[in-house]
């Protein structure tokens, strides 16, 4: 049967033909399997099934074998009989193969196709033949600019880009992007709900641990960035570091059908400490979690029973997917990469960066600070979306915040505010009014003092993260606990009933 599409290739590796030439090479394709698994599907439309997981149109070499397989998919998903009595009516009659019709050649196709029972078999085949010309095509683009590139365009680029692809083609086992289909997105939205409607808590995105603020966001969104914003002491890499730890400490996984795992609940956590070492990171999470000051771990200064308790959360916390990169200064470029290394290698489902005004731009972006903050906000916004996985990144604040009366945060606080409010899908401002409160202290005695008690009183072991921006949701405040010594955030109504969570 494949000699009447494969006579095509013939001429053209003929007419190449030379005595003195290299001996053409084709790209890896197999007509065979292509035409087996079409047959299959004409004569018994569940052997679609078996492969609509993984196996796509442009998975196809054959223009006509995609032509037909794109008519049956869009027919057997609204529930109607894909055969080649049926599927002929949307295709060219006057198109020939071979020297038969598109008629012909589909009752050929029905007539001589075996039974299902191998339709995964091939639909597998033809999908890893594709994934080869693909690399093909990569491999090719490598040397081609490797020969040309310019004198100014270091390799380093070449190989970040050169990744990119790779990992795009391990993801999905094709690359290039392109429009898709209304009826995918409803498709994608409609798994979405489910998953939520399956997933603890009833969100559609990944649980932070902190119920107030789930409440209000629904989780962590895939493909959304996320901007934790704060003055100094505010404690904003603290939630950054709690909402981490407590989705590594919740990950629960699943197998896909093809042999991938995923997130139930929970998720594998990503994190780029660009201030603080890995083992300062590790000693912060610990003093969280274990509720010993890091102050008193850093001086030794620890009774046997904290050490206990530091030792159960070590423990804990070795057999958690908490991954972290003390790069300091990296750029874009670079976090981009080993982002997409770890997903290829370990898993990711959520990231975070700390923070956005120590991570450098491009050259291109020169002087202008600017201009390189908002190349990095772009990146990361791009790199959320390409990975599909909720981007966490913290931002400092300007000092226009200290002169003002009310201490609250507010978009227009952001440091190269335009850049990062206009990329982000989400603004938290963290805002604690008990260190304000600390911080202006009266002399003992006076009427003041006895007001400032008051007022200290009031604000103490109390935060709030402000909403300020939300594009699926309403804007708010989520009232927070906070416990200073510990730098650790919960949810303020039910803070007093929590026993240890380690002892």
């Amino acid at each position: 049967m494949a000699e009447n599409i494969s006579y095509l290739k013939n001429e053209e590796t003929e007419r190449r033909g030379d005595a003195n030439a290299l001996p053409f090479r084709a790209a890896p394709q197999n007509v065979e399997a292509e035409q087996a698994l079409i047959g299959a599907i004409l004569i018994n439309n569940d052997a679609y099934y078996r492969v609509s997981d993984f196996l796509k149109t442009e998975h196809f070499q054959e223009p006509i074998h995609r032509q037909i397989f794109k008519c049956a998919s869009d027919m057997i998903r609204v529930g109607k009989k894909a055969d080649p009595r049926t599927i002929k009516t949307f295709l060219r009659e006057d198109d020939k193969i071979g020297d038969m019709t598109v008629a012909q050649y589909l009752a050929r196709l029905a007539a001589e196709a075996t039974t299902i029972i191998n339709a995964a078999d091939y639909g597998r085949l033809i999908h890893d033949l594709a994934v080869r010309r693909s690399l093909i095509t990569i491999g090719e683009d490598m040397v081609n600019i490797a020969y040309d590139a310019p004198v100014d365009v270091p390799p380093s680029g070449q190989i970040e880009d050169a990744e990119r692809r790779l990992f795009e083609l391990a993801e999905t086992g094709s690359y290039g992007g392109g429009f898709q289909e209304f009826s995918d997105a409803i498709q994608k939205a409609i798994e979405l709900a489910g998953a939520a409607y399956e997933r603890d808590g009833g969100l559609s995105g990944i649980s932070t641990g902190i119920h107030n603020l789930d409440q209000r966001m629904g989780g962590l969104q895939k493909s959304d960035l996320i901007i934790v914003a704060g003055r100094p002491g505010m404690g904003k890499t603290s939630l950054a570091t709690n909402i981490a730890f407590n989705i590594a400490h919740g990950y629960e996984a699943d197998i896909n059908p093809d042999g991938s795992h995923k997130a139930l609940n929970g998720g594998v956590v990503g994190f780029f400490s660009l201030e603080m070492s890995a083992d300062q990171l590790a000693t912060r999470i610990i003093s969280e979690q274990a509720e010993v000051s890091s102050s008193k771990i850093r001086r030794g200064e620890i009774t046997e029973a904290e050490f206990v308790k530091l030792s159960h959360c070590s423990s804990e916390m070795q057999r958690i997917p908490l991954y972290i990169d003390e790069t300091g200064g990296i750029s874009i470029a670079q976090l981009a990469a080993r982002a997409r290394r770890l997903k290829r290698q370990r898993g990711l489902d959520v990231m975070v960066v700390d923070y956005i005004q120590l991570m450098q731009g491009s050259k291109r972006s020169g002087e202008n600070r600017v201009q390189e903050v908002t190349e990095i906000t772009t990146g990361l916004k791009a790199l959320a979306k390409e990975l599909d996985i909720p981007i966490i990144a913290l931002s400092q604040l300007s000092r226009q915040v200290e002169s003002r009366d009310d201490k609250r945060p507010q978009l227009s606080d952001l440091r190269e505010s335009g850049s990062i409010e206009q990329d982000a899908d989400v603004v938290l401002f963290v805002f604690r009014e008990e260190y304000y409160i600390r911080n202006r202290e009266p002399k003992p005695g006076t009427e003041e003092y006895l007001k400032w008690e008051t007022d200290m009183a009031e604000a103490q072991g109390k935060a709030e993260v402000i909403i300020a921006k939300q594009r699926h949701g309403p804007t708010g405040t989520a009232k927070l606990g906070f416990q200073a010594e510990f730098t650790r955030f919960s949810d303020l109504a039910e803070d007093d009933h929590l026993p240890d969570r380690y002892g």
